[in-house]
């Protein structure tokens, strides 16, 4: 388990770094243009000569260096560790499936959970922009939303392993994915949206945002699935090469 353990992180690691690409591409940009606004509407409602500037606790300049660094590099080190518990559990128990197709659907299903059903209902805004009065209810609402998409992908894999030996591959698969497609779609109409965008944001500005901040999550998880599959089917060759030669058999190539 500690080397999938250390190859997680270190594929988690790299994962980020990708993700930060995309970040200071396509993400940073787009949080300028929303503080400009908030500049904005600040000089407006205030004026020009009584309005004055808050200081920065941080600065800008560090907050997308150093500050989104940080955040990145912390966040796919530990995504990617449990990117390899989750691994562990699921290879070998997934039809036949080798390392790297059970990577990349480790990583399909995580991106599934932690992402995409949260980014559905609550989708990011840019900072300096939401209504300051709903941030509690939002972040609340926003994880809640991670437990159920973790719960009901978890739910889904339970029943497709039930109902793959009688029903097949393909059809336990539909069923899962219709189980799990109706129970986010009943909690999506049960659970409220608050107001998060200041009246007057650019349309174009959130929408910029939201898909930056979508790529940089494909980003990283693409690239921990591939990453770490790849590391992983190298890593089991070379433990199965001593016992392949003891017995006699072909060692596969790497």
């Amino acid at each position: 388990m500690r080397p999938l353990l250390v190859r997680g992180m270190i594929a988690g690691l790299v994962a980020a770094a990708a993700g930060l690409l995309v970040a200071w591409i396509y993400g940073e940009p787009q949080v300028a243009n929303a503080i400009s606004f908030e500049e904005a509407q600040a000089a407006a409602e205030h004026g020009a000569a009584g309005h004055a500037e808050e200081e920065e606790v941080v600065s800008r300049t560090v907050q997308q260096t150093v500050g989104l660094v940080t955040a990145m590099a912390v966040y796919g080190t530990a995504i990617g560790g449990l990117f390899s518990i989750a691994f562990a559990f699921a290879h070998g128990r997934i039809g036949t499936l080798g390392a790297r197709a059970t990577s990349g659907l480790v990583a399909l299903l995580g991106f599934t959970a932690v992402v995409l059903v949260p980014f559905l209902k609550y989708p990011p805004t840019p900072p300096a922009v939401g209504n300051p009065g709903t941030i509690g209810g939002r972040t609340a609402l926003y994880f809640g939303m991670v437990a159920l998409g973790v719960l009901a992908t978890v739910a889904a894999v339970i029943v497709f392993g039930r109902l793959a030996a009688r029903l097949g591959t393909w059809s336990a698969a539909i069923v899962s994915t219709a189980g799990f497609a109706a129970v986010v779609a009943v909690v999506f109409r049960l659970t409220p949206r608050p107001d998060a965008v200041a009246e007057g944001f650019p349309a174009t500005v959130l929408w910029d945002f939201r898909i930056a901040s979508l790529g940089v999550h494909v980003v990283l998880w693409a690239t921990l699935g591939l990453l770490f599959g790849a590391l992983t089917e190298r890593a089991f060759q070379r433990h199965r090469a001593p016992l392949a030669e003891a017995e006699g058999e072909p060692v596969p190539a790497a």
